[in-house]
């Protein structure tokens, strides 16, 4: 089966990165891993302003009226750009939760025995007796881990929490893509031995191993919007889990010592994808959704 974009869903995609890039540039990335723990509100109502949060929502009740395939295509530019904020819950409390359609409140949810953003949230969907702050591995993602250990209640419509795993999945696909441009940049321009960095075999298997990565995870997650189907989802979430992480590892052996320093985004971009490799159970959760299928 081949999954192709229409011209709408690609205007939405373009129109995202723009907004993106001008509201949330390098700039705005370097500010926000600056001043860690700190959410910038402004950016967050200008969001809600531009239907990120009440995308799914119904036109009548005052949102986009789009559907599940187009929220993974946002998700995936969320996710290129490093945007911070407890993106997914927000989204998926628009209807339920005054607010948080506009961006005027920021909704965080109990994932597990993680909750992201616990302080800076306006509310918090599960249980959060107990939980103390934990230092995360992410500038730009506040953790504290839950004594509870459980979830937040699906909303209306989001089987399973089968969307928040989604939107998640689309966040690791829009790294391991931005990882993928990264890597090809930098062996580009960088030159050893008189020549670019691209031209060695080692240099261009690594990057090849990137796109083909990025490229299985885009076809599953493309997928599993369409067909909303739970196994459908935890193969998704596998494979941009494993696009991400392994992606911004490579992406870190192409840029050398340099990919290490502060200075570099590439270092952001591998540790936000082991956080959200956390989220929902992690990989096992996955793993047992699918070997369960098969075992049926």
């Amino acid at each position: 089966m081949r999954f192709q974009l229409s011209e709408d869903q690609r205007a939405l995609k373009s129109g995202v990165r723009e907004v993106l890039e001008r509201r949330f540039g390098r700039e705005g990335l370097r500010a926000a891993v600056d001043a860690p723990g700190r959410l910038d509100r402004q950016l967050w109502r200008a969001l809600g302003d531009a239907g990120f949060f009440a995308l799914r929502l119904p036109e009548a009740d005052g949102g986009v009226g789009l559907g599940l395939p187009e929220a993974v295509l946002v998700f995936e530019e969320a996710g290129r750009a490093l945007l911070p904020g407890p993106l997914v819950a927000t989204h998926l409390a628009a209807g339920t939760v005054p607010g948080a359609a506009t961006g005027e409140t920021v909704v965080t949810a109990v994932d597990g025995e993680l909750v992201e953003w616990l302080e800076t949230a306006d509310v918090v969907r599960g249980e959060t007796a107990g939980a103390t702050p934990i230092r995360s591995v992410d500038p730009l993602t506040p953790l504290h881990r839950t004594a509870a250990g459980t979830r937040a209640a699906p909303a209306a419509g989001d089987r399973a929490l089968g969307a928040a795993g989604l939107l998640t999945a689309a966040e690791q696909l829009g790294t391991a893509v931005r990882v993928t441009e990264l890597a090809v940049q930098h062996a580009l321009t960088r030159e050893q031995f008189g020549r670019p960095i691209g031209a060695f075999q080692a240099v261009k298997h690594l990057c090849a191993d990137l796109l083909v990565r990025a490229e299985t995870a885009r076809a599953a997650v493309y997928a599993a919007a369409v067909t909303a189907d739970p196994a459908d989802i935890a193969a998704a979430r596998l494979l941009a889990d494993e696009a991400a992480v392994r992606g911004a590892r490579d992406c870190l052996q192409v840029h050398g010592g340099m990919g290490f320093t502060w200075e570099a985004d590439v270092h952001l971009h591998l540790k936000r994808a082991w956080v959200r490799a956390r989220r929902g159970g992690g990989s096992a959760e996955s793993e047992e959704l699918l070997a369960a299928g098969l075992a049926a």
